[in-house]
């Protein structure tokens, strides 16, 4: 079977048919520039994926970021005693290691007090010369200065006393104060307070 082919058979059809083709070639450089423009367009897309807005750090987040400033030795006093704190950053940066230590072994004697974040809540678990661990909640003040933590439980025994209130408030980048409220044996609150220097960093 032979194929069949169109062919105009007259030269009217023939004149017609050019004239289209003749057309159709005047259209083509457009149609390819708007098709290179929609294949770049798509390139472009396809190569830059929407940016995502930066994650908004909690309050919680931004007191504990606040803490992580005070990594280093300071030494300072309380009630007269002069007393050498050690700060670290530790875990992989989700826990801070606070040490208070003293000469002579009298307390503070390798005190420690770990502060670590459980979700939206800035906790601190302080374990106590006087044989017991307080755990903290922590609340940075507006001025973003101070970061005050407030009782929440005790484990172990507190015939010794425990501490009922700690709060850090950060003077510069080399000085920063310590106040904390300490419950004695007999229930009668003590209010303290020392200034601390950097003496090295972190």
């Amino acid at each position: 079977m032979q194929p069949t082919v169109n062919v105009p058979s007259t030269a009217t059809e023939r004149t017609r048919t050019n004239h289209h083709l003749s057309n159709l070639f005047k259209l083509l450089p457009a149609l390819v520039i708007c098709l290179f423009a929609l294949i770049g367009n798509g390139t472009t897309l396809a190569q830059s994926p929407v940016s995502k807005p930066p994650a908004v750090q909690s309050d919680a987040q931004k007191a504990f970021e606040k803490m992580k400033t005070l990594a280093g030795s300071w030494h300072g006093t309380i009630m007269n005693i002069p007393i050498d704190i050690t700060i670290r950053v530790a875990s992989s940066r989700t826990a801070i290691l606070h040490e208070a230590n003293t000469d002579g072994g009298r307390p503070p004697n390798h005190e420690i007090t770990m502060f670590y974040l459980d979700g939206d809540r800035l906790l601190a678990t302080h374990y106590c010369d006087a044989g017991n661990q307080v755990r903290f909640e922590g609340k940075m003040s507006p001025d973003g200065k101070t970061i005050e933590f407030s009782f929440l439980d005790v484990a172990g025994s507190t015939k010794g006393g425990l501490v009922k209130r700690l709060a850090f408030t950060m003077i510069d980048a080399d000085h920063h104060g310590v106040e904390f409220t300490f419950i004695m044996p007999d229930g009668k609150p003590i209010e303290l307070r020392g200034d601390f220097q950097r003496t090295a960093p972190a």
